[in-house]
């Protein structure tokens, strides 16, 4: 299976008339964020695959649509009445299954400032917490809790920056270790060296930068 995974920037490689041709053999799409909902629109409707979304501390002008309420120092509530919209689907703060695939996933940045979608490591942490019971239900029912962890910020001390703006989640090492999934695929951290390193292993898991787009090919990436 390749999954293609974009973040933070349009791609003009994604957003041009040779995207169809380009990426024909993609089987599935992850938007890790930061990335307005027309460009997701447009690439459902070119390359008419399955598609997951999660948002960043950027583009948020839908964000109220998926989330009951949110106020300064809270986690988020999700609206459970509105899951698939722009031909795709939300997957923050969410356990969801695609064929043999199970993806959990969660929006935002660590807190820097009172701006929406952005949360403290305990405030995080307590939102992974909630998706608990349903990574234990894939366990017993797959054998495994998750393959591909969705977010849109990194780690902390993997692929993130020292500035407050984009450090990473501690809570999300914590992650990684407990349900070991195959990959993490986060946005956030812009590369403007492309050679700068976007694919690291950790422990269980490749964390993968998918800053402007990146393709892999499950079982290996490319």
């Amino acid at each position: 299976m390749k999954i293609l995974c974009v973040s933070d920037l349009l791609d003009p490689l994604v957003y041009s008339s040779a995207a169809k041709e380009y990426f024909k053999d993609i089987d599935l799409v992850l938007c890790a964020g930061d990335l307005p909902m027309e460009y997701v629109d447009y690439i459902v409707s070119v390359l008419n695959k399955p598609t997951y979304f999660v948002f960043g501390n950027h583009n948020l002008e839908e964000f109220g649509f998926y989330h009951t309420h949110e106020t300064s120092g809270a986690p988020a509530g999700i609206d459970e009445s509105l899951t698939h919209a722009h031909g795709a689907s939300y997957a923050g703060f969410k356990v969801l299954k695609e064929g043999n695939i199970l993806i959990a996933g969660t929006s935002g940045s660590i807190r820097y400032n009172k701006g929406l979608c952005q949360y403290s490591n305990g405030e995080m942490f307590f939102n992974l917490l909630k998706m608990v019971p349903k990574l234990i239900y894939n366990k017993l029912r797959y054998g495994r809790y998750v393959d591909i962890f969705l977010t849109h910020a990194p780690p902390r001390g993997i692929h993130d920056r020292e500035d407050r703006c984009h450090m990473g989640f501690e809570c999300y090492l914590w992650f990684l270790r407990t349900f070991k999934p195959a990959y993490m695929v986060h946005g956030h951290i812009h590369l403007y060296d492309l050679q700068e390193k976007r694919v690291t292993r950790w422990e269980h898991t490749t964390v993968i930068n998918a800053y402007s787009h990146y393709v892999i090919e499950f079982g290996g990436d490319t």
